[in-house]
């Protein structure tokens, strides 16, 4: 995991949780949030920034090989565009749907014994399916921050795993499971509600297929799918 990531969401969850008590004292100011606490559900748009990568499990047969030293993940960029169902739970929790296109890029870098280095690039497009609990704070001067916890299903349309001209191909399961957490502030504005938002993703499932007749495929026992997403969502 990428430790400015991990330093970020421990901010804000850490302030979210301070902000959370100190806004339990303040209710005035909040005209546009009383507005669209009477909506009992509403919709939007999300836009988003992720780097994703894997954490890469090494095969029993990794010792084997006389010719690769190590295997490390690297990071890609990406973006998701998507749209947003919100229904909202009581006062202070939601519950939420995010259909979402997202393109992402996860590199697999193997370093060889003679010190030579060569790099697989794996390129996926998803449809993502993720479904949200969110918990809000009290309203602060028309703002309020939240914690969003759930699960999410991913399809790669653009998976290699059926390709029959894959041969020297790393091929990556065209499915995958996710948990997600994150944390970010709910603006109250006169025409819409805008929420910035950082969201980690874990892969709960392995995705590589396995092939002996690969060798930088057989030195690998797992990988576990790894993204960082920055969302900026405009709903109403």
């Amino acid at each position: 995991m990428n430790f400015s990531a991990i330093l970020a969401l421990v901010f804000i969850l850490a302030f979210a949780n301070t902000a959370s008590l100190q806004a339990q004292k303040v209710y005035n100011d909040s005209k546009n949030y009383m507005d669209y606490s009477k909506k009992p559900y509403y919709f939007g748009i999300t836009l988003g920034y992720n780097q994703a990568d894997y954490r890469v499990i090494q095969s029993q047969r990794f010792i084997l090989h006389d010719s690769i030293k190590s295997v490390v993940s690297g990071q890609g960029p990406g973006f998701n565009l998507g749209i947003v169902t919100n229904l909202n739970v009581g006062k202070n929790f939601d519950f939420r749907v995010l259909p979402t296109l997202s393109f992402t890029e996860r590199r697999l870098r193997y370093t060889m014994l003679n010190q030579t280095e060569t790099s697989r690039s794996i390129e996926s497009v998803f449809i993502e399916l993720p479904f949200q609990v969110r918990y809000k704070s009290a309203p602060y001067h028309d703002m309020r921050l939240f914690l969003v916890a759930g699960m999410k299903y991913g399809f790669d349309v653009a998976s290699n795993s059926r390709a029959r001209q894959a041969e020297k191909l790393i091929k990556v399961a065209a499915s995958d499971f996710s948990v997600e957490y994150g944390a970010g502030v709910q603006v109250f504005l006169p025409y819409f509600i805008f929420s910035p938002e950082f969201k980690v993703s874990q892969g709960i499932g392995n995705v590589i297929i396995y092939d002996t007749n690969l060798q930088q495929a057989s030195v690998l026992e797992r990988l576990l799918s790894r993204a960082f997403t920055l969302s900026f969502h405009f709903e109403g």
